[in-house]
């Protein structure tokens, strides 16, 4: 045991040595670090879990610098980069998990399950041999469960409508997309509407392939919507920017203390250079989202209508460590063509976190007049010397307060509690067949399908079940977003996410502004013809 202390000791005053000898005074903050990391290692009284040591220190580290520095676990960097990355491995099927059932809302088209007969409405009792209904299993794990590596198969136990017994079915996994374009379709016979919930390496390729959709279709003018899109991939954003500006146009510049100005200009080869363009954003637009706005705004190439964006002028460049896990690290700023710095300020983490919920108690969401930016943060557009800021945020052309009014404690109970989803459900599972055949479009049933009383005395019993007590008033205040949201979600389920937002944008105020906008004659519109 005696020996055992000595040779530690020993060690220690060596490496010791080694690092003195290398840095001949032991001043280096690298040197100090390893140091004690040796130390506590090799010498603490009892044993230490080193790499949950090193990972806490880090974690400190970061927290010393700013809001956006992290750190991210092996685990983590695979979740964060599957969704930017445009793929992931799995069996292909969008699901929700009802009172503890996997319900299938749709397989996606192509994809394994499709191909392997699963049907929208199945009801995913077991995977391989474990069962996963009725025993309050997580989605995370059920997900686990279900994704794997490419070519390897899984075992899928379903239960149909209809059939008596549980159906066997067998799923070799394969790539499945993940989509960053939510939704595409025209509004009007002119104007079309984008949706990009993300920033992500498909990003470009999907927006150029929805915009040739539209343009076939007749489309003049653009309604590109970034409300709560929190950013991603910076080329993304580039290409996306890229699409509205002429040639040399600056899109954005990025500079640090170690990263010389770097500058982002439009090549001049993008399909909507001309015609009318309104950006959509609101306080959760972030990032890459901001890029591209800020962009618009300064070469008035269109109208920016919503809320001040979030304020997130920072790059991350990831750096990776040897066992997968992942820092994020701030290396530089990024400035609009105006030379907009639209980072907000960050004086401790809890304030920044704090912000958004600041903005609204200083009435910030509900009246343009309660903003103010000194004249410091005055900047000038390229073509038409309009005054536009910095510091925090994109502030829109044509403000839209955000509008809680049929958002009542009732709606957010039935909302939160899961009973509007619970009945959206009930009604897929009973009466999907039936809704196909009678409304063969989305057209048809746009313009024909209600939402029945006795769909709403359903959702107020499922409510009741799951403790959402029921006011009159509240409930009458919220009909018109209750029925809008239940018939959206149906049109979702029996076609996709377009057609979801065709019904849901109709109680969207900025997507109302915005036609507004558009369809006012004389309107002093910053176009390019």
């Amino acid at each position: 045991m005696k020996a055992s202390k000595y040779l530690c000791f020993f060690l220690f005053c060596l490496f010791s040595q080694i690092l003195l000898a290398q840095n001949k005074l032991l001043d280096s903050p690298s040197r100090k670090l390893q140091l004690a990391e040796f130390a506590i290692a090799n010498l603490y009284v009892d044993k230490v879990d080193e790499d949950k040591m090193v990972e806490t220190a880090i974690v400190s580290m970061l927290e010393q610098l700013d809001p956006h520095s992290t750190y991210s676990n092996p685990e983590e960097v695979r979740k964060l980069n599957e969704p930017l990355q445009g793929n992931f491995d799995g069996i292909g099927i969008q699901f929700n998990m009802a009172t503890d059932t996997l319900f299938v809302i749709q397989p996606v088209s192509g994809g394994p399950s499709e191909k392997a007969g699963i049907l929208a409405g199945d009801r995913i009792i077991q995977v391989n041999d474990t069962l996963i209904a009725g025993v309050k299993m997580s989605t995370e794990e059920v997900m686990r469960r279900l994704r794997g590596k490419k070519g390897t198969e899984v075992n899928l136990k379903i239960m149909r409508r209809g059939v008596d017994e549980l159906l066997s079915f067998t799923v070799k996994r394969d790539k499945i997309p993940v989509y960053s374009l939510d939704a595409s379709y025209m509004v009007t016979d002119k104007t079309g509407y984008i949706r990009i919930n993300r920033f992500a390496a498909t990003t470009g390729k999907e927006f150029s392939e929805a915009l040739s959709s539209l343009q076939k279709q007749g489309m003049k003018d653009l309604i590109l919507d970034l409300q709560g899109n929190g950013g991603g991939y910076l080329n993304a954003a580039i290409d996306l920017a890229n699409q509205f500006l002429d040639k040399k146009e600056l899109i954005v510049y990025t500079e640090g203390r170690r990263n010389p100005r770097s500058e982002f200009r439009a090549e001049g080869n993008g399909r909507f250079r001309k015609g009318r363009l309104i950006v959509l954003v609101d306080e959760f637009s972030a990032s890459a989202s901001e890029i591209v706005s800020g962009a618009v705004q300064d070469w008035d190439r269109g109208m920016i209508v919503g809320r001040r964006t979030f304020g997130k002028g920072l790059v991350q460049r990831p750096v990776d460590l040897p066992d997968g896990s992942m820092i994020r690290l701030t290396v530089a700023r990024y400035y609009t063509p105006s030379g907009r710095c639209i980072q907000k300020p960050y004086e401790s983490i809890e304030q920044y976190n704090r912000d958004l919920i600041d903005r609204y108690n200083r009435g910030e969401m509900l009246s343009a007049d309660s903003i103010h930016f000194p004249d410091s943060l005055k900047y000038t557009t390229h073509k038409l010397g309009r005054t536009v800021y910095g510091g925090g945020g994109i502030m829109p052309d044509y403000f839209v307060p955000i509008d809680t009014t049929m958002y009542t404690d009732y709606y957010l109970a039935l909302r939160d509690k899961g009973a509007i989803m619970q009945l959206n459900l009930k009604l897929m599972d009973r009466h999907r067949t039936e809704w196909l055949k009678q409304y063969k479009t989305f057209k048809r049933f746009n313009k024909e399908f209600q939402i029945t009383p006795v769909m709403l005395e359903e959702l107020k019993e499922i409510g009741k079940s799951v403790g959402a007590v029921y006011k009159e008033e509240e409930y009458q205040t919220a009909l018109p977003l209750l029925k809008t949201q239940m018939k959206a979600l149906i049109a979702r389920d029996l076609w996709n996410m377009s057609e979801y937002f065709q019904v849901i944008n109709t109680q969207n105020s900025s997507m109302q502004k915005a036609l507004e906008l558009l369809q006012k004659p004389g309107m002093d519109f910053p176009v390019r013809q």
